[in-house]
């Protein structure tokens, strides 16, 4: 009938123009032998050119010891393709590892090929077969094919043990992912399993400081002065706010931002740098024991990629190393110009601030008590927005800037690559917050004397309660998003997609041909399928270390997305998916320096989030020089007693140039948070002397964490002591091997 599919089989010659190759029909037969399937469209058979290029596609491939099976449907060609062994049999005699140091005996028996290997020559020698304009991405970009894939096969022990929800509190099966999907996505989840199981004593820290400020809710000295500064009334903070605000009408956010602004957060934020260390070093002694559990000690990615040019082509030659600086000088150039690009987008939003602030004031006056509260948070939403956007811009010049250096090699490639996009992405992601932690509210002038945007708008100032307050709100909303919205959308565009395709699909009764369309039917993935999945977890773990001292809840959110994110990416790449060429590795690359890096500027950030963006310097120095305690302790007297007068200046209304802004209170003073001069409000004694004290303490805060983080990295060693002693026993093995097979060994 007219659904019934059409069969054929089409295998390619034997041993044409291969050395090494052995036929062997019962194996070319065997369905399970197709490790890769290619995908044509009926239409590129019918015009000539196209068919040319496919003809002479699949017969260098031939050539070269590839055989493969056509099976077709009323819509689609699927070439099953297969390597013959002796291409496995000559990858093994290139590498010998770790066969070259087994008995004479077990090396004469055959030892299966694994699956992962299998894939990775076949897909490496498949991109590799014809130079360009006719590598199979170009054939994929002129219609010839329509994509490549290997086939899911076996995976139904990873769906049971590892690829559903309910095994979300189980530990995963770290090998069983190895011999699936190869050692670099294995390594993916082994970090991505430490790093949750490290978060959990940072997230219970974090939630203790954050709780312990309840326990001070009510007791807090300032948020008592707060509540009852009934007679100090808020100079105008913008054009939004037209009337003076009593103090005391932001009691609740007082007494919210000691939740996250108190002495805990400064020990806090030297417990994440500790932390961020010590996380870091025993991952490394987890890969030492996992690479050397898999045999990987000593394997050397060059030595790989080399075998493999060996195998698709004998007389390749190996790609020099080269240095140009004329084009490192270039990258380097465009690189700062989107840098600054990404700060631009910060300033754009600084910009949006103002001008929202100005329209809800006027399209919406019902809501200018909460102006302030409606800024930030549409503020936080936008900057999201920016990041998705900018996120795909940032992939695409990081290409481009790779392609232009020319790297030598697809890891090196890899490893520019991932620099270059995670600086990028940094700068996407945390110029926002940058603006807001240490810039936001300090060049807005003074009452009297705004500095205004066009000369039209006035610049937007810090939450009364404080800029902490602003900091925490973004960094909640932007974690959350995150977490959320992105995890949502993460899996439910590719079961959507996946969904889609099935139901507009026609499934063949032949099994095989059912198994290769399931496949083809799954959704398609690409060289950054798994670097994607890095680079958002780098982004959280930025969010988790650099601004946690403004917001100590980001290790539990972390904690709750990653029991998440596992099982999300467990799913999609078993079950949505089309199967992922697997990679060899012996680490996961650049991203632990990315890691080291981040631990570094969390140091900075913290520090100077504490000395200058949060309460706590101010509060220490009026403690000790100004307070009633300056003298020596109290017992009947707070410490902080007087502190909320003492850190406002004080401005007469008589001095406004616009009369607007005076309307509806009979007020002679107001306040404003600052220490000027009641003249002319140039800054006080008090100002530089706490200008010197919070970069005092930046310095003595940074020192001390990067002492202590590079204290816990000597105490803690990289690779354990019973690592080394097994590589040690091992050599130690092979020499005495060695030594006894000699012909001109003796017996003493």
């Amino acid at each position: 009938s007219q659904g019934e599919e059409r069969f054929r089989t089409l295998v390619g010659n034997e041993g044409d123009s291969f050395p090494l190759m052995e036929t062997n029909a019962c194996e070319a037969e065997a369905a399970e032998q197709w490790d890769y399937v290619l995908v044509a469209d009926h239409r590129a058979q019918r015009e000539p050119r196209l068919a040319s290029q496919q003809q002479r596609f699949l017969e260098e491939l031939g050539s070269k010891g590839f055989h493969h099976k056509v099976l077709e449907d009323q819509e689609k060609l699927y070439f099953g393709m297969r390597a013959d062994n002796s291409i496995f049999d000559l990858y093994r005699t290139l590498l010998r590892e770790p066969e070259e140091f087994a008995p004479r005996a077990e090396l004469a028996r055959p030892t299966p090929v694994p699956a992962t290997t299998r894939i990775r020559i076949v897909n490496f020698v498949l991109n590799k077969s014809l130079c360009p304009p006719d590598t199979f991405q170009d054939l994929v970009k002129a219609g010839v094919f329509e994509a490549g894939f290997p086939l899911h096969k076996g995976e139904e022990d990873l769906k049971r043990k590892w690829a559903q929800w309910t095994n979300m509190f189980q530990e995963q099966p770290i090998d069983d992912i190895r011999n699936y999907f190869g050692e670099k996505v294995a390594l993916y989840f082994a970090w991505l399993g430490w790093y949750t199981y490290m978060l959990v004593p940072a997230a219970a820290v974090g939630l203790i400081i954050f709780l312990s400020g309840f326990s001070l809710f009510h007791a807090s000295q300032i948020s008592k002065e707060i509540c009852e500064a009934h007679d100090i009334y808020m100079c105008p903070r913008g054009d939004h706010s037209r009337r003076y605000r009593r103090l005391s009408e932001t009691c609740t956010f007082a007494k919210l931002t000691h939740l996250f602004d108190n002495e805990g957060t400064v020990l806090f934020a030297i417990f994440m740098a500790l932390w961020a260390t010590v996380f870091l070093e025993i991952w490394k002694r987890q890969r030492a024991r996992v690479v050397l559990h898999w045999d990987l000690y000593g394997w050397d990615e060059d030595q790989e990629e080399m075998a493999l040019e060996l195998i698709n082509c004998p007389d390749s030659q190996p790609r020099l190393h080269q240095h140009s600086y004329v084009r490192s000088g270039i990258i380097f150039l465009l690189t700062l110009l989107m840098i600054c690009l990404m700060i631009g987008m910060a300033h754009v939003l600084v910009v949006y601030r103002v001008l929202a602030a100005a329209l809800f004031n006027s399209a919406l006056p019902f809501l200018e008590e909460q102006v302030t509260t409606a800024v930030v948070v549409t503020g936080a939403l936008v900057h999201y927005v920016t990041i998705l956007v900018m996120t795909k811009i940032n992939k695409c010049v990081a290409l481009k800037l790779c392609d232009f250096e020319k790297p030598r090699t697809f890891s090196e490639r890899e490893s520019k690559f991932t620099i270059r996009f995670f600086t990028l992405q940094f700068f996407a992601h945390f110029s926002s917050l940058i603006y807001i932690a240490f810039i936001l509210g300090r060049i807005n002038g003074h009452p009297g004397k705004s500095v205004r945007l066009a000369g039209l708008w006035k610049l937007e100032e810090c939450h009364l309660s404080g800029c902490m307050m602003d900091l925490f709100v973004q960094m909640a909303i932007i974690m959350g998003l995150k977490q959320t919205l992105s995890n949502c959308m993460e899996y439910l565009r590719p079961w959507l997609a996946h969904k889609w395709r099935s139901m507009q699909a026609t499934v063949s009764r032949d099994p095989e041909l059912r198994r290769w369309q399931h496949n083809y039917l799954l959704n398609p993935v690409n060289t950054f399928s798994l670097f994607d999945e890095f680079m958002e977890m780098m982004i959280q773990y930025g969010f988790t270390t650099i601004f946690v001292a403004a917001f100590p809840l980001a290790p539990l959110l972390a904690l709750f997305s990653n029991l998440v994110e596992i099982r999300l990416d467990a799913i999609k790449m078993v079950r949505l998916q089309r199967r992922l060429v697997p990679r060899k590795a012996k680490d996961i690359g650049t991203w632990l320096q990315v890691l080291e890096i981040i631990g570094v500027l969390a140091v900075i950030a913290n520090g100077m989030v504490i000395a200058f963006t949060s309460e706590f310097i101010p509060r220490i120095v009026y403690k000790h020089r100004y307070g009633p305690c300056r003298q020596g302790a109290q017992p009947a007297i707070d410490c902080l007693t007087g502190y909320v007068n003492h850190s406002l200046s004080v401005f007469f209304t008589k001095d406004f140039q616009d009369p607007v802004q005076t309307e509806g209170e009979n007020v002679t003073e107001c306040r404003y948070r600052d220490y000027g001069t009641t003249q002319d409000s140039n800054l006080t004694e008090q100002s530089w002397v706490l200008l010197a004290i919070r970069l005092a303490f930046l310095i003595l805060f940074e020192h001390v964490a990067l002492c202590i983080k590079l204290i816990a990295a000597w105490f803690v060693p990289d690779t354990p002591q019973s690592v080394k002693n097994k590589v040690l026993e091992e050599k130690y093995q092979r020499l005495r091997e060695k030594m006894c097979s000699s012909p001109k060994s003796t017996d003493v």
